[in-house]
């Protein structure tokens, strides 16, 4: 054990994040993504839902500075109703890391393949629809 480490991050997720570089994504996935399949390095985080994965990234991870847009969310489907209110939750979540910028939305098949380019994918128990999000990562100021 290591002190100031949030039990949610397991080891080989705390390895996964500080493997990556610069620009190198990372997908927090729900429930219903195809992680297994899509991504080269698959991180299972069964029973725990995104907002507190995110939060608990964001305080290891920074932001990639450098590009338009370094949060990607997936796009609801034309004639999909929902309305996915979990958005709302990671703008909050982002502002507590002073990311103010968009949430750059793409389609289903653009994200599944920019999912399986990500450097890992984390597979949570999210049970909100549309709830997938891809971080692009920043660089550690020191």
């Amino acid at each position: 054990m290591l002190k100031g480490i949030p039990t949610i991050i397991s080891p080989e997720l705390m390895k996964v994040m500080m493997e990556m570089g610069h620009g190198d994504e990372i997908v927090i996935a729900d429930g219903n993504f195809p992680a297994t399949s899509h991504g080269k390095r698959c991180i299972r985080s069964d029973g725990n839902d995104i907002p507190k994965i995110l939060d608990a990234i964001l305080k290891f991870m920074p932001i990639d500075t450098y590009i338009q847009n370094p949060i990607t969310l997936m796009e609801v489907c034309e004639d999909d109703p929902v309305n996915p209110v979990i958005w709302k939750q990671y703008q909050e979540i982002l502002g507590k890391y002073k990311y103010t910028g968009n949430l750059n939305k793409i389609d289903r098949f653009e994200f599944y393949n920019r999912a399986q380019k990500a450097y890992a994918i984390v597979a949570t128990s999210e049970k909100a629809q549309y709830a997938n999000i891809i971080i692009s990562k920043g660089v550690v100021l020191l």
